[in-house]
């Protein structure tokens, strides 16, 4: 039975971050424990399902199991309704991320983790001021277990960074309230993203339309905190589908929180590291964190590892994890939150004059560069940024 085994490393969550921290750590040849708190690995499905297959082939080949759609297109709406159509250079997927969740954690189970569901952790265990275990109740039975390293893997809602003392906070206009709807019997272009930009529908974020297949999408939108209090993120998605999708059913719904914000500034903390959404490490100009976690749970679970086998445990030790975590996203994620900043401040006049002026280069010469630099524009001390972070895209 886990509750009486002992383990190198507990990670708290079973979602993409967790389950690739626990692979990784896994095949160092260190005792995992996976904890999730749902009766489900890969539910509910709180995401809009969208990788790069380059951003995927980091870690696996895709199996086609886990695709819905292959993306090849983008069509981006403005305000007043015009509409820019490019080509993307790298393919997209649309996942089901029941399926694909459920075999992350079923390649870490191969590698050797233990994977527990319906373990609800409700506290940190403490050698002095080192994370040395976690506590919790599975099936209303409590229990304590001991590890050298945790790794928080626990979303957004993320309790155990601040269990530890470290400073998660984010701050009102970096969440977006995000809802998102699965809905059939509408049209769409299996081959295409949709993002619709303006103040009317997503007010300092922005609309998405993610196709699952024929005749079916994930449509969801977010809203900046700083504007929630005028309308509920659930009535501005309502009335897009009112308003585009009349004729929509609605087969799922799901809603939560998304800190389009930079990394925190602290990860780790002695016997514990954070990972993807707990960590902040969503991209803040798209909400993706697909990508990012996997990224960051490779580079935690590798870290955590190399930690047990020379029996180092804090702080200092684990930071290789942050500077690691730095070189490969950490500069990109901040350059995309200045861009954020600076593109949901933008009017809706401005948005459509930007549309106006990518309209005029032909189609087959739009680029998603291109593209930022018309919105940048006002701000030359961006420029770099975009060209640093799409380069190649």
């Amino acid at each position: 039975m886990w509750r009486q085994q002992k383990f190198d490393i507990i990670v708290v969550g079973g979602g993409p971050a967790g389950s690739t921290a626990a692979r990784y750590a896994s095949m160092n040849g260190v005792k995992v424990l996976v904890l999730e708190k749902d009766r489900d690995i890969g539910m509910p499905v709180r995401c809009g399902e969208a990788v790069s297959e380059e951003g995927l082939k980091n870690f696996m080949d895709p199996d086609p199991r886990w695709i819905k759609s292959t993306i090849s297109k983008i069509r981006l709406v403005s305000p007043s309704d015009y509409v820019v159509d490019f080509d993307m250079k790298a393919r997209g997927f649309i996942l089901d991320r029941r399926i694909f969740d459920y075999d992350l954690a079923q390649m870490a189970a191969m590698e050797g983790a233990t994977i527990v569901t319906k373990a609800y952790v409700n506290g940190l265990l403490f050698d002095g001021d080192c994370v040395a275990g976690v506590k919790g109740k599975y099936l209303s039975e409590p229990f304590e277990l001991r590890a050298k390293i945790v790794i928080g893997a626990d979303g957004v809602e993320s309790r155990v960074g601040r269990w530890a003392g470290l400073q998660t906070q984010v701050k009102m206009k970096d969440m977006l309230s995000c809802v998102q709807k699965t809905v059939t019997g509408i049209e769409v272009d299996e081959r295409r993203f949709d993002f619709y930009l303006s103040k009317k529908w997503a007010p300092g974020g922005y609309i998405w339309v993610f196709p699952k297949g024929k005749n079916r999408a994930n449509i969801g939108l977010g809203v900046s905190g700083k504007y929630c209090r005028e309308k509920s993120a659930y009535r501005y998605l309502d009335e897009f589908l009112q308003h585009c999708y009349p004729n929509h059913s609605v087969l799922t719904t799901v809603a939560g929180g998304v800190p389009c914000d930079k990394t925190l500034k602290t990860i780790v903390t002695n016997g514990l590291i954070l990972v993807g959404d707990s960590a902040h490490m969503v991209n803040p100009m798209t909400g993706g964190g697909i990508i990012p976690a996997m990224k960051a749970g490779l580079l935690a679970g590798e870290t955590a590892a190399k930690a047990i086998k020379n029996k180092d445990y804090g702080e200092k030790y684990l930071s290789r994890y942050s500077r690691e975590w730095h070189k490969i996203g950490g500069k990109n994620h901040e350059r995309y939150y200045r861009l954020k900043n600076t593109i949901t401040e933008l009017s809706d006049e401005e948005l459509d004059n930007i549309a106006k002026a990518v309209l005029k280069i032909p189609e087959d010469e739009r680029t998603i560069t291109k593209i930022f630099l018309k919105a940048v524009m006002k701000k030359p001390k961006l420029i770099y940024d975009v060209t640093k972070v799409f380069a190649g895209i």
